[in-house]
């Protein structure tokens, strides 16, 4: 296997990893023990911890190491702002080409997240949810676009979803049964309306729990 094979194979590795939770934002990833984890020399963990700082995944800090990426309330806003513009905008463009067989996935998906009390489980069925509705159509940025939106705001998502769980709040579901419904009907401006809305009420939510970017 190539060094840039290896490299790419690491970075999926670690990129699994930090989207699970199992790095936290600010914990520091020694280069090391990736070589002995993985073994693998220096050159492929150095092109993979570089792939993932331009992914905006890990920070590096030239001849001292690399950190998992951490964000402030004002980065998140931001990033979520980017997303309530662009992520509808894809939808819009995928609603034509969904089949009626793509649309019963996502209603047993819903269906699925309303019948979770798992923070995890839902945060993998959201995910799903949500890209494989934006996967149909063929874009030359958009889509990479938003996928590395979802994948540097992920921690942040699971520290919302566990305040959505404590506060038993049912809006998140009931907006991804509108977006089914929308979808059916092939309504492609309330899709991407109440997409728009489900975006702006995650960024406000998480915007009044201060405490989440404190811990991180």
């Amino acid at each position: 296997m190539s060094h840039g094979e290896m490299g790419a194979n690491i970075a999926a590795s670690l990129r699994e990893s930090i989207l699970a939770g199992r790095y936290k934002p600010g914990e520091r990833i020694k280069p090391a023990e990736l070589t002995e984890q993985y073994r693998a020399s220096r050159i492929p963990v150095r092109d993979a911890l570089r792939l993932l700082e331009s992914e905006g995944l890990v920070t590096s800090v030239a001849n001292t190491g690399a950190w998992v990426a951490t964000l402030s309330v004002d980065d998140l806003t931001e990033l979520y702002l980017v997303r309530e513009h662009l992520e509808p905008l894809l939808l819009r463009m995928n609603v034509p080409l969904m089949s009626d067989d793509n649309i019963d996935e996502l209603q047993q998906l819903a269906d699925a997240m309303e019948l979770s009390d798992d923070v995890e489980r839902f945060l993998r069925l959201d995910r799903e949810f949500h890209l494989s509705a934006l996967r149909h159509a063929h874009t030359s940025m958009l889509s990479n676009t938003v996928l590395g939106l979802w994948n540097r705001t992920q921690h942040y998502r699971r520290e919302a979803t566990r305040q959505f769980f404590t506060g038993h709040d049912r809006s998140v579901h009931h907006d991804h049964h509108l977006i089914v419904n929308a979808l059916r009907h092939r309504d492609e401006e309330e899709a991407e309306h109440v997409l728009r809305r489900h975006i702006r009420r995650s960024r406000l939510e998480l915007s009044r729990h201060p405490e989440i970017f404190a811990a991180t």
